[in-house]
């Protein structure tokens, strides 16, 4: 399933927006690893509102799948780097 054709085109931008926050709070390690997708999916949802263009729930929705798509794309670029066998 492509998750990522849900995704309306407007708010593709906010995926790497979402990686690069990720990015920053793992480095700066100002959250733990095991809350930082649930904080994604806060500004996730709340970028998405703030973009506006459609109703409230559907922006919401589309926050949520933004966070998934990033969250999943972070997830595949850990478990490739770690070459265990």
């Amino acid at each position: 399933m492509d998750v990522v054709s849900y995704i309306l085109d407007n708010k593709l931008i906010l995926i790497p927006v979402l990686y690069v926050i990720n990015y920053i709070v793992k480095k700066t390690k100002v959250i733990s690893d095991k809350f930082l997708p649930l904080v994604l999916l806060v500004v996730g949802i709340l970028l998405s509102v703030l973009m506006g263009g459609d109703t409230i729930i559907n922006n919401i929705v589309q926050g949520i799948l933004v966070t998934g798509a990033t969250v999943l794309t972070d997830q595949i670029v850990v478990q490739t780097k770690n070459k265990t066998t």
